[in-house]
């Protein structure tokens, strides 16, 4: 009888003593958070960077859910060095105008790096311009995708006229592209880009991907630059 009550107390003691320690970790993390709260609103110039930090966490961990398969370009659809060690992705529309003004960025940066590998991934968000995104497509598998990309981001919109001229500037095939252009392959690729633009949440065009990083909107050819040396540095 003497050694159940002994037993009992040393339970009840446990238990106080497990409640006091309880209650003096919530009142340690209560007081870290409290001073936590604190510190970020004496200098709220973190808020952007951690909100940044957070952002491109969630970035990283949706392109290794979206394992690498897509890396791979559509045949010829690349610009710049096709065996180059650096490689920028970019999810483009022929009549996106800050694509357009981005095409002039990507052909300062092939330019300056002659081991960087740009591969277009067509993705038309605007109406009509799947048209012009498989006639690219229908380039590249005559090895003329660069002549024609440039051609028609010379023009403005990139409607069946402005497709018909810059096909004949980049020297195409037109029967051959024209069938081309209709192919499975092409419809595959234009409706694999759109699955993944979705799973990474890209809201529009341009968007970038280089390394395990992802940049939205028209960034510049610095902000481009900056993005491949350090992706690549990572490596």
């Amino acid at each position: 009888m003497k050694e159940t009550i002994l037993r009992g107390v040393g339970v009840f003691a446990l238990a106080v003593l497990g409640g006091l320690l309880g209650a003096a970790l919530f009142s340690v993390t209560g007081l870290a958070d409290r001073q936590t709260e604190a510190y970020l609103l004496d200098n709220p110039e973190l808020l952007p960077k951690m909100a940044q930090e957070l952002q491109d966490r969630d970035m990283e961990r949706r392109l290794k859910d979206a394992g690498d398969e897509w890396r791979k370009p559509f045949p010829g659809a690349v610009l710049g060095n096709p065996e180059g060690s650096r490689t920028l992705y970019e999810f483009s529309d022929y009549n996106c105008g800050y694509c357009r003004m981005s095409s002039a960025h990507v052909e300062e940066l092939v330019a300056k790096d002659p081991d960087l590998r740009v591969v277009i991934k067509e993705w038309p968000i605007f109406e009509g311009s799947d048209v012009p995104a498989r006639m690219a497509l229908a380039a590249a598998k005559q090895g003329k995708f660069a002549a024609f990309h440039h051609a028609l981001f010379d023009e403005e919109p990139a409607d069946e006229a402005a497709i018909e001229r810059a096909a004949k500037a980049a020297g195409l095939d037109m029967e051959r592209a024209t069938k081309d252009a209709q192919g499975q392959d092409v419809t595959m690729e234009l409706m694999r880009n759109n699955v993944l633009a979705q799973e990474l949440g890209f809201s529009g065009t341009p968007a970038w991907i280089t390394g395990d990083r992802i940049l939205h909107g028209a960034q510049g050819v610095e902000a481009l630059s900056d993005a491949i040396k350090e992706t690549s540095d990572k490596r």
